[in-house]
């Protein structure tokens, strides 16, 4: 039976409200105003109904053939022709610099109604975003390629903003520092590549913030970050080089990610008592420390250290220590360097990973002992529904390669048949 068209009437009868709405979901501009050519009624939702607008230099690739002076044009009289606008998100800084003076027009002529602004735009000179949206009721502010200057929190305050997010944004730590307490209600902040311009010779920043309960930061190079930030609830570091990252919280930290960072000294005080998720990867730890930093943390559901280093080559992780502080575990994810004393000391003792429901388990170099570090493992999670084996497969194997997987691949077969209500997957790279 085939779909009915849609009744031309019913169209017809459509609010100019709800038409609005229709062309807020079709994200890119140009899509928008092809739309809105449909009759006068649907020009009359774009222009007092819209309330979101997009423009991208990869929606059309158009807009990279047109000169600097022509899509300014298009993009301004786009706009000026809504009223109302509550998201505007421009995306263009891989296209030609725009004058400054556009810009401060589209902005100016939006800024009392927008919510949220997403802005990308490469401009000669540079604007001072900050003062031409503060005092307004944003809610969401994501900024990239631009430069934060000479911050004023008694003029440039924003006091609805809930998230911020600044990439490849050029500001000093003493500036980001005041715009932070310049955003009382900011609750999500994300911080990916910036470049920390620096009055001293030692590179450190300071934020504090009573608002905050998420933060992102990537690809951040400094001596030293003191967050202090009462009602934390989730923290993530990637790809950063840090020699001392302080946290200080009140206990409310729920979830900490750690991805390809180097840092020295990691302190994240007595934020851990509840924790509930742990992940890290591509790091090197030190296991006593590490694990005494979130030992308290009996509320913790999943546990994921993947490709981990030891600072210690004798050190091992404590199967039966991680057993008893988190008897909460239901999600455990382990990966790093095998050796005889993962297995013997490791593994040592009758203890039960009793809730731990999902097992992954990973290797950079298959051997014989992750055989038995399985079966070990196994014998220690008596309620496991799922198992998911992780492995690294080389382009080019030598015949002990393959047939060390091949015994593998037999061994885990009959190991199976032991426990046939596990649900067994392989994943290899």
């Amino acid at each position: 039976m085939g779909l009915l068209p849609f009744p031309k009437k019913a169209m017809e009868h459509l609010p100019v409200e709800v038409i609005g709405n229709i062309l807020s979901r079709l994200g890119a501009a140009r899509d928008v105003v092809i739309a809105s050519s449909t009759c006068r009624k649907w020009r009359e939702a774009w222009r007092n109904h819209l309330h979101t607008l997009k423009f991208n230099s990869n929606d059309w690739p158009l807009y990279h053939e047109l000169t600097r002076i022509r899509l300014e044009i298009i993009v301004t009289q786009t706009i000026f022709q809504t009223n109302g606008l509550q998201c505007l998100s421009i995306m263009m800084d891989d296209v030609n610099e725009f004058s400054a003076a556009p810009v401060i027009a589209w902005l100016m002529y939006t800024r009392e109604t927008l919510r949220e602004l997403h802005y990308n735009v490469r401009t000669t000179p540079n604007i001072n975003i900050l003062e031409i949206c503060g005092r307004q009721r944003l809610e969401v502010l994501a900024l990239a390629h631009n430069t934060i200057t000479g911050v004023e929190p008694s003029y440039q305050k924003f006091p609805c903003l809930r998230s911020l997010s600044l990439s490849y944004v050029s500001v000093s730590a003493l500036d980001l520092s005041i715009f932070l307490t310049a955003c009382p209600k900011v609750e999500v902040l994300s911080l990916v590549s910036l470049d920390i311009v620096m009055s001293d010779p030692h590179a450190s920043m300071e934020l504090s913030t009573n608002s905050l309960k998420d933060i992102y930061v990537e690809a951040i190079s400094l001596d030293k970050i003191i967050l202090e930030a009462d009602s934390l609830e989730k923290l993530q570091l990637k790809d950063c080089t840090i020699e001392l990252f302080e946290l200080v919280n009140k206990g409310k930290l729920r979830l900490l990610k750690i991805d390809d960072v180097c840092v020295i000294h990691l302190d994240i005080g007595e934020s851990a008592e509840n924790l509930e998720i742990v992940d890290v990867s591509n790091f090197t730890i030190m296991w006593s420390k590490f694990h005494h930093m979130i030992a308290k943390s009996l509320k913790l559901r999943r546990l994921r250290l993947w490709a981990v280093v030891f600072d210690d080559d004798d050190e091992v992780v404590d199967i039966e220590t991680i057993s008893a502080c988190f008897p909460q575990l239901s999600h455990l994810s382990l990966s790093y360097e095998l050796r005889e004393a993962a297995i013997q000391y490791g593994l040592q003792g009758s203890f039960q990973l009793e809730n731990v429901v999902v097992l992954e388990l990973g290797w950079t170099v298959i051997s014989d002992l992750f055989s038995q570090w399985v079966a070990g493992l196994l014998e220690r999670c008596p309620n496991l529904r799922k198992l998911v084996i992780h492995g690294v497969v080389s382009e080019t194997k030598t015949r002990e390669e393959c047939q060390t997987l091949a015994n593998f691949t037999s061994y885990i077969v009959r190991l199976m048949r032991k426990y046939p209500k596990i649900d067994v997957q392989f994943e290899y790279d």
